[in-house]
């Protein structure tokens, strides 16, 4: 039996250093990757995935380690996959969610990993779906993505999930800093966390006067549930809510949403694999550094560049 096949066999017996491995085979794109995920795919779909986003602050990892203890309670197996910030020079990730999170840690029926953008071009946000395939290929029950900030990326990320979970606090003005980013479209459930400040019912008000305004084509309508992350108060009526959208999800099968996360996936698969491709090629790397020579020193422009790697 190759290694290759022992790591997918022990991955599907839900072994956590073989999750561990394979995750990070997917993320550093390493070979015998597209083979692994070959083999996981077709044992995908039981896991109930749970996007969590909103903007920096808003108590998401706290949120998010108490509703995973809530399911450990009810004695599921949770992955938890943080996608971190990473500074674009030096690459480093701030993995504050493993320190937040320690007491989930230490119990073996709980995966946590954080994923680094690390600059990869375009391939963070394959990467995270692949990890949370291969989390739900070693049979976890609730798999939790926990996303930093409401940008690009991470919207994508989220619409990846079954159930999208949206945090926003009272008195930080996210109401409107949502509606730009275009959260309230993939918000299946909202929750205005640290409901214990001053200014939670105008910001419940706000919300619900703007998600009257956005039609959704399923007609759901997004519960807004307050919480206390910090005092576990409101976990369970979270739990109770992403609950109630996925059997309402499940009873219209909805192969349309599916339909558009698989294009989705297509599309981001073939950003990488032709961006690779062209990388590859002889002598595109030392065109490339010479190419961004010229462009800092104002002696070509980047539209040229392009072309000229294109050729």
């Amino acid at each position: 039996m190759s290694s290759e096949q022992s790591l997918t066999e022990r991955l599907l017996n839900g072994e956590p250093r073989a999750v561990a491995r394979a995750i990070t085979k997917v993320e550093s794109g390493a070979n015998g990757a597209a083979a692994l995920m070959k083999e996981v795919f077709p044992r995908t779909g039981n896991a109930l995935v749970i996007g969590v986003t909103g903007s920096p602050g808003a108590g998401k990892s706290s949120l998010v380690d108490k509703l995973a203890l809530f399911y450990r309670e009810g004695g599921e197996r949770i992955g938890i996959i943080c996608v971190d910030p990473s500074s674009p020079f030096s690459g480093g990730a701030i993995l504050g969610d493993r320190i937040r999170m320690q007491t989930l840690g230490l119990d073996k029926n709980v995966f946590i990993r954080s994923m680094a953008t690390r600059g990869n071009l375009g391939g963070l946000a394959r990467a995270t779906v692949d990890a949370v395939a291969i989390l739900d290929a070693a049979g976890f029950e609730k798999v939790i993505v926990e996303t930093v900030g409401v940008g690009q990326d991470e919207v994508e990320i989220v619409k990846t999930a079954d159930v999208s979970v949206v945090v926003l606090v009272p008195g930080m003005g996210d109401d409107i800093q949502a509606i730009k980013a275009g959260i309230m479209e993939i918000g299946d459930v909202f929750v205005i966390n640290k409901a214990d400040r001053e200014g939670v019912l105008r910001t419940e008000k706000e919300l619900e006067a703007l998600l009257s305004l956005a039609h959704r084509p399923d007609f759901w309508n997004s519960p807004i549930v307050k919480t206390v992350a910090t005092e576990n108060r409101g976990i369970e009526d979270l739990a109770k809510a992403i609950e109630s959208y996925y059997e309402f999800q499940r009873k219209g099968e909805n192969l349309e949403r599916r339909k558009a996360i698989a294009k989705w996936r297509l599309l981001e698969l073939l950003q990488e694999k032709l961006l690779a491709d062209v990388l590859n090629r002889n002598g595109t790397s030392e065109k490339l550094e010479r190419l961004a020579q010229e462009i800092a020193e104002k002696r070509n422009n980047p539209y040229s560049a392009v072309e000229e790697i294109l050729k």
